[in-house]
């Protein structure tokens, strides 16, 4: 079986947020359409997002290399308005903890383990951004025996230095994911 996860398409990494990626809602228009065909095909959706205490470790106040973002019931931690979440969507919350970054899906939220209960074995990732939250969750999902494919026309990267994406996107076919 499959499963879709989306990752981090929130306020904050959208246009006008926090820690806005490039053209960062673009990535919204595809994974809706993917959204509704394994809603229509009965397979599981997933939606990951950063769900950070004020405190967080990976803020600048706080020592680490963000502007804050996300903070947990704020509007950028919100996700895009225009996403489309399936009635049947399973949501799941990383980088909870103060004291620890989490940029993978898969980071102390028990996601393998859930997905591996019903039968998943292949995955299909989309989100924000390339460089971080979604090859770090495609990499792990690959280091837990998932098979996994990047929908290429549904992420965008922060580039932070200029080639960030395009290297993420090399390492994670590296790795064995399969770009589409």
């Amino acid at each position: 079986m499959k499963a879709l996860i989306i990752v981090d398409v929130q306020n904050d990494f959208c246009p006008g947020g926090a820690l806005a990626v490039n053209d960062g809602d673009r990535v919204v228009d595809p994974i809706n359409e993917l959204s509704h065909q394994f809603e229509a095909e009965g397979y599981p959706v997933v939606f990951t997002r950063d769900w950070h205490p004020e405190n967080h470790i990976s803020f600048k106040v706080n020592g680490g290399q963000w502007p804050i973002h996300c903070v947990a019931g704020t509007i950028g931690a919100q996700f895009h308005k225009d996403l489309y979440f399936p009635p049947v969507s399973i949501l799941v919350s990383k980088a909870t903890e103060s004291h620890q970054e989490a940029y993978s899906g898969f980071q102390g939220t028990g996601l393998s383990s859930w997905l591996k209960k019903i039968g998943v074995e292949e995955l299909w990732v989309a989100g924000l951004a390339t460089d971080y939250c979604v090859k770090n969750t495609v990499l792990d999902a690959i280091k837990l025996g998932f098979s996994v494919k990047v929908l290429k026309k549904a992420i965008r990267a922060v580039n932070v230095s200029p080639n960030d994406g395009e290297q993420s996107i090399n390492e994670m076919i590296l790795n064995g994911a399969e770009m589409i």
